[in-house]
């Protein structure tokens, strides 16, 4: 059922909301997309001011029968933040830190809380929340707890999951839930309903015991379905539960953290390798020496880094000659000479294995920094592929034991090239969870039949291995159809109990986890069979991009535009913090409208026009973007349009 803007749901949720009510076709199809394949059109869109506006929000969307899907930053590379449901979006409001405790070393904030703007505050007190996600400046920390993020120096610190002291969780009924540990399994507190579902748990944990310990991969990296194997422990935490769960379990309302020490120093180590493998062989000898964070840069990475300019100076600097790939190795610490130390094991050990002169040393921290921000923007970077053949996410996140690494990798890349296609490679070597991204053209047929075949095939490795299909995105729309495959059925069975325990009636975010689609419907892709890609006349040379639609489709809805550091993009979102002033929110119109999503006559309507009108043409983006929009360049061509 479509739900129009003067529908009676979204006239009821104007008038008990203090929030925005956003029902329009226009913010709809803005928030139809993530940052995967998938574009599905939500039901509406709702910006909750407070704690209250989100309960009486899902009120009235139980009342009305319709699902509801909480949503932070909306850069889920696998289709967990969009869904036919009504949108609850966290990130202009619901974004406070509500608790510090220094002394403890907790906090507890809002779901819609970006994880620089936490540690940008915890920074004078010496500390900071070490699940340190690349998209750190617009990721939230309620999107990081549904999808149990991991971060660069997960070797070191983990994942979410072991980051999360507690949880207060408003479920389906309306009932809140304060998730925590229940010390020797003791339900002392908590009302009925309350204590009956965890007991449910409980004895649901007592029951597969068995059954998890042979299913769950004994790896760092796994993320995929619910985390059942938390209730067969003694003291079980039971907001890790919630941890991972994708917003199909409760929303957040608060999330309670606990943080760590900033390290005083630290030391980073550049090594460059001849081939690939012979960097994935080092990895398993390189992780032996303690390092925080042990992160690949392969060759493509490399190339197209070069071509962007705010990189291009950087990559000179600690790349020397034409490597295949690079592993980025850095030790943190207390004493700085230990870390020095460290550096020169690293470079001995590298010479031992054959690549003599082949580290560079970075020890000054602005040199460090600089390196990490290139690879921070990995996925950018390799989404700046120009054409329609772009680097796909859907088997970006196995993971293996190191000592399968090489194999693992260079078995997948046979696979590729049995279909026709390459693939870049990039991320977390230290954790055997690498970013494995197939380049094809998802616009046409065969792209989706080479994606079936190619996440099969690599998934029969994978369980070969005794490796994670899942180890940091999480399952989303991409992956949660082959936990039947990895985990059997016995363990989607109790899956879904889990769901339909929490959420009867299946109302937060449905189609995710558990009872998912196929991922490769095509209806659900941004690229959808009816995808119209007739060019337009355009006054402007986009031949760079081979059209002006294709320059639009560059913006993969990684969202580096909601960044809110020193740079300059995006400064009408930086005051509004509406998703339509921000250049992903145009970029996303401008496609719509193009491709004739938004109706015939879009392009000039005023909706259109309101959407482009606080673009200030700064050409922040046109520097900043690592995928190449230049918003101000598009905003002449809709002029004249």
């Amino acid at each position: 059922m479509v739900y129009s803007d003067d529908s009676t749901l979204a006239t009821c949720l104007r008038k008990e909301l203090q929030g925005e009510v956003l029902f329009d076709d226009f913010s709809r199809g803005r928030y139809s997309t993530d940052a995967s394949i998938y574009q599905i059109q939500p039901i509406g869109v709702t910006v909750p001011k407070t704690e209250q506006d989100v309960q009486i929000a899902l009120q009235i969307a139980v009342d009305e029968g319709i699902p509801v899907l909480p949503r932070g930053a909306g850069t889920s590379q696998t289709g967990q933040a969009i869904g036919e449901a009504l949108v609850m979006d966290t990130t202009k409001y619901l974004n406070g830190l509500l608790e510090f405790d220094a002394e403890a070393r907790t906090a507890c904030v809002q779901p819609g809380m970006v994880l620089d703007h936490l540690n940008r505050f915890l920074k004078p007190h010496g500390l900071f929340y070490p699940v340190d996600v690349s998209t750190a400046n617009r990721a939230t920390l309620g999107g990081m707890t549904g999808n149990n993020s991991c971060g660069s120096r997960s070797i070191r610190y983990g994942n979410m999951v072991h980051n999360v002291q507690a949880i207060d969780g408003l479920l389906a009924d309306g009932s809140q839930v304060h998730f925590k540990t229940l010390h020797e399994r003791k339900l002392a507190d908590g009302d009925a309903a309350q204590i009956e579902l965890f007991t449910k748990m409980l004895a649901l944990g007592d029951r597969e015991a068995q059954e998890i310990a042979q299913r769950f991969p004994d790896l760092l990296r796994r993320v995929g379905g619910y985390n059942i194997d938390v209730l067969t422990q003694q003291d079980p935490n039971m907001s890790h539960l919630l941890v991972g769960s994708e917003g199909t379990l409760a929303f957040f309302q608060r999330i309670h953290l606990k943080l760590q020490p900033l390290p005083v120093h630290k030391t980073l180590g550049v090594c460059h390798f001849p081939s690939f493998y012979e960097a994935m062989e080092a990895t398993q000898h390189i992780v032996e020496l303690n390092p925080s964070a042990v992160e690949l840069v392969d060759r493509t990475m490399i190339d197209l880094a070069r071509d962007i300019p705010i990189f291009a100076s950087t990559v000179d600097r600690f790349v020397q000659g034409e490597p295949q790939a690079l592993l980025l190795v850095e030790f943190s610490g207390e004493e700085q000479a230990t870390q020095l130390r460290s550096l020169s094991q690293l470079v001995e050990l590298v010479e031992s294995l054959g690549s003599e002169n082949s580290v560079v040393e970075a020890t000054d921290n602005e040199f460090q920094q600089a390196i990490w921000e290139v690879r921070k923007s990995g996925l950018n970077i390799m989404m700046s592929m120009k054409g329609d053949g772009k680097p796909v996410s859907f088997i970006e996140d196995c993971a293996v034991d190191l000592k399968d690494l090489a194999e693992y990798t260079r078995r997948v890349s046979e696979i590729f090239h049995k279909h026709g296609t390459t693939g870049t490679f990039y991320a977390h070597a230290s954790v055997g969870c690498l970013h494995v991204r197939p380049i094809l053209n998802m616009k046409e047929e065969s792209g989706a039949q080479k994606m079936r075949a190619i996440v099969e095939e690599t998934l029969e490795i994978v369980r070969e291995y005794k490796g994670s299909h899942s180890g940091e995105h999480g399952d989303g729309l991409s992956r949660s159809e082959f936990h039947l495959p990895m985990f059997g059925q016995r363990m989607v069975d109790n899956f879904e109990e889990v769901k339909d325990s929490f959420d009867p009636a299946g109302t937060f975010n449905p189609g995710k986890i558990v009872r998912p689609p196929k991922m490769d419907d095509r209806s659900l892709f941004r690229f959808s069979p009816s995808y119209s890609n007739a060019p337009i006349a355009t006054t402007m040379d986009w031949s760079d991009f081979g059209s002006f639609n294709q320059a639009l489709e560059m913006c993969n809805n990684n969202g580096a535009c909601r960044k809110s550091d020193v740079a300059v993009m995006c400064p009408s979102y930086r005051v509004s913090g509406d998703e339509q002033h921000l250049t992903r929110g145009r970029a996303n119109t401008l496609r719509l409208a193009v491709s004739g999503q938004l109706g015939p006559e879009a392009l000039s309507s005023n909706a259109m026009f309101d959407s482009m009108s606080l673009c200030v043409s700064c050409k922040g983006c046109k520097r900043e973007c690592p995928t190449g929009i230049d918003m101000a360049k598009m905003k002449i061509e809709f002029l004249h349009q």
